[in-house]
């Protein structure tokens, strides 16, 4: 959109309550009475240029006026150091900044202060008079010139390295951050959300403080700070997650969403209903249309905004899962065991099915990744995908587990399923937490700074993610095993899309810390549950066996962890494992498995959706009697003798146990002279042990105090 002289004078603000009218009245202005606009930035050290080699001109006002043209004069005020508190230890109005930005008697002021009052010195002490003075600076500039703009900014970030990020800064920040958004609202100021804009975008900013955009975050400040002035945001676009053939979630509103031009109109137009939105100020659009029955009728969705339409065809209503975790999720279904049966299947329950594929932008193998792949990582452009009908090539292609989950759930409850696969392999756990879920929380804050040397993360997947970043010569390189990059870069581009569920395979990366990994698991279905504003149930696959040390372990904190998250379901796999390889192939058995959960406990079938589950132990007369739920018809696999039980004595001695079933409960008999302390079962790496219920499931590693 160009810039041309109109000689149209700007228009009171208090004409117009939709910030987004602001920007498009400076657009059809062009310039004020044939002058040039004069612009203020007004700010500290972000907007000065502070650590950028040449600030006169690599800082986000040079970059504004660059973007904005010669009609414009854009001028920079910021400040190192500043604060908006008169009473702070550095106080803007003081500076010589201030009275240039007075005497330039701006059109246009934008604002960003409020970094340095989170400095304990200041917004701790004055607090309750920063909404006064903020609004004491707006009115000055008014003063100064009586047709100024004023446009206010919420706060770039302060990431976890700086130095009080966790004993003060960060919650003086979020404090400031909501005095900012008080002081928009009651001025009926337009507001700038910069947080929005680079909180998932640590690599920008690299000094030591985690504080100063670098060249490249400038550079993305001015794109920002342009796109709201102008309201050019690139027109009508959709998150990746909305294309032709896709599952929309049955009975819930129909959540849509994307970006266009501020203060445009969009429409979306499904089954006979239209509904309209006029876009923000901040180019960021919603609406939602009524819920719909499920349906295997093919339907259309249009989107339009002005001269732009988006038409996405063969939309169906049904149920929608997101199936995702590491490598034995990421597992397809040619490599999977009897998988040419699945590929080769033409069935109802197919055709009910579509899936959604976020590929990888590259694997995560023993690899160094080339200059392209590190930008577009750095970028969050690490997924990519689109709904397909479940052809053979899409199929072999997809997640075994999901789409056996899928193909299952289609064919008990005879509706569309759509399955939407987001997995990577060897990504920990804390890869897919958000991160403001993980800054908030005292345990795994300091795992968001300097990742790859923190024990946070198991060593391979340090050395890994080494590997793959060795040709990165960015001082803060992303990856997906970094915290929090697996949700922004893929999560939290459809968080919110409604869903049924999720079913989840990971834990791999994180079985050598089992009670770290006990602590971030329930932050972790918090954090998505949060994002969905939704208790979403989840149904989570236990490690199989594999000769690894630790695995055991790992088994029973994840068995644990069933009786602290509520709506959570686990699919024990123990039986399924290979020795030696942490892939095995029998995954056909997994999707079923979870699917039998789903249909029990979300779809309430009448159903056995667990194998047994130990419950208690009890010691009496020589004899441990042991009672499990999901107990019904005890028996082993193949009806061969029971083995797994072990007991431990007081000298740490494991010993094999003898032990029978008799009805519903496991008899075990102590040995004479020895003092017993403990019980366990499957409680080796690789385990045999076969212990299962009438619906032939397995039972759960576990260890119990006597």
């Amino acid at each position: 959109m160009s810039f041309q002289p109109t000689g149209i004078n700007f228009l009171p603000l208090r004409r117009y309550r939709s910030a987004a009218l602001i920007a498009i009245i400076i657009i059809v202005s062009g310039n004020v009475l044939g002058r040039q606009i004069k612009v203020a930035c007004v700010g500290n050290s972000v907007t000065y240029g502070y650590g950028l080699k040449d600030p006169a001109h690599q800082s986000y006002p040079s970059i504004l006026q660059s973007l904005l043209g010669d009609q414009y004069l854009v001028g920079n005020f910021g400040h190192s150091g500043a604060t908006l508190l008169r009473k702070g230890h550095n106080p803007y109005y003081k500076t010589p900044e201030f009275q240039k930005a007075i005497q330039m008697q701006a059109d246009l002021v934008i604002i960003h202060l409020g970094l340095n009052d989170t400095d304990p010195r200041n917004f701790a002490l004055y607090q309750d008079a920063f909404v006064a003075d903020y609004n004491w600076l707006i009115d000055t500039f008014r003063r100064a010139n009586p047709g100024a703009r004023i446009i206010i900014c919420k706060m770039t970030p302060i990431f976890t390295g700086h130095p009080r990020f966790l004993s003060s800064t960060d919650f003086w920040y979020q404090k400031v951050q909501e005095k900012i958004e008080a002081v928009a609202k009651t001025a009926r100021l337009p507001l700038i959300d910069l947080y929005a804009g680079f909180h998932d975008h640590p690599e920008l900013f690299t000094d030591a403080p985690t504080l100063h955009p670098d060249q490249a975050g400038a550079a993305r400040l001015a794109r920002i700070i342009y796109q709201h002035l102008t309201g050019n945001f690139g027109g009508l676009r959709l998150p990746d997650i909305f294309t032709d053939n896709m599952i929309l979630q049955r009975e819930q509103p129909i959540s849509v969403w994307g970006t266009a031009n501020a203060g445009t109109t969009v429409s979306v137009h499904f089954h006979g209903i239209t509904r309209k939105v006029k876009v923000p100020f901040n180019g960021h659009w919603q609406l939602q249309l009524p819920p719909e029955k499920a349906s295997d009728t093919p339907q259309v969705l249009t989107v339009r905004n002005g001269s732009q339409q988006i038409t996405l065809k063969n939309i169906l209503m049904g149920d929608l899962w997101l199936a995702a975790g590491q490598s034995n999720m990421l597992f397809t279904v040619k490599e999977a065991q009897k998988g040419d049966s699945l590929i080769g299947h033409s069935g109802k329950s197919q055709g009910l099915l579509r899936l959604f594929n976020y590929k990888n932008l590259a694997p995560t193998g023993n690899e160094s990744w080339d200059t392209a792949v590190l930008a577009k990582t750095n970028q969050l452009q690490f997924f990519s995908g689109k709904w397909a009908l479940p052809d053979k090539k899409s199929v072999a292609a997809f997640s075994a587990i999901g789409y056996v989950f899928g193909l299952e759930i289609a064919a008990q409850q005879n509706i569309p399923v759509g399955i939407i696969e987001i997995a990577v392999g060897g990504s920990p756990l804390i890869s897919w937490v958000d991160r403001r879920t993980l800054q908030t929380d005292p345990l795994f804050e300091p795992a968001l700074h300097n990742w790859q040397q923190t024990d946070y993360l198991m060593a391979w997947c340090r050395e890994r993610a080494a590997k793959n970043t060795e040709r990165s010569a960015a001082p803060c390189q992303r990856h997906p095993y970094e915290p929090a990059y697996n949700y922004e870069a893929g999560i939290a581009k459809f968080a919110g899309l409604p869903i049924k569920g999720v079913v989840w395979y990971q834990g791999e990366s994180d079985a050598d810390n089992a009670p770290l990994f006990g602590k971030l698991f329930p932050l972790f279905i918090k954090s998505w549950r949060k994002a969905w504003h939704a208790a979403l149930p989840f149904y989570y696959i236990q490690l199989s066996s594999l000769n690894r040390p630790s695995w055991n372990y790992f088994r029973d904190e994840q068995r644990k962890l069933l009786g602290q998250i509520p709506n959570t379901h686990m699919v024990v796999t123990s039986d399924l494992g290979d020795s030696l390889n942490v892939h095995y192939t029998n995954k056909i058995p997994v999707g079923q498995r979870l699917a039998r959960a789903a249909l029990k406990n979300t779809y309430h079938q009448n159903i056995e959706d667990a194998g047994p589950l130990f419950a208690a132990a009890r010691a009496s007369a020589g004899m441990v009697t042991v009672r499990f739920t999901h107990a019904a018809g005890l028996s082993t696999k193949n009806g061969k003798p029971l083995k797994g039980f072990q007991l431990i004595d007081d000298r740490g001695h494991m010993i094999d146990a003898s032990a029978q079933i008799k009805e519903n409960e496991v008899l075990i008999s102590l040995p004479p002279g020895i003092s017993v302390k403990s019980l366990v079962y499957g409680w080796r790496p690789f385990s045999r042990a076969n212990l299962i219920n009438a619906a032939g499931l397995p039972a759960s590693t576990f260890k119990a105090d006597l």
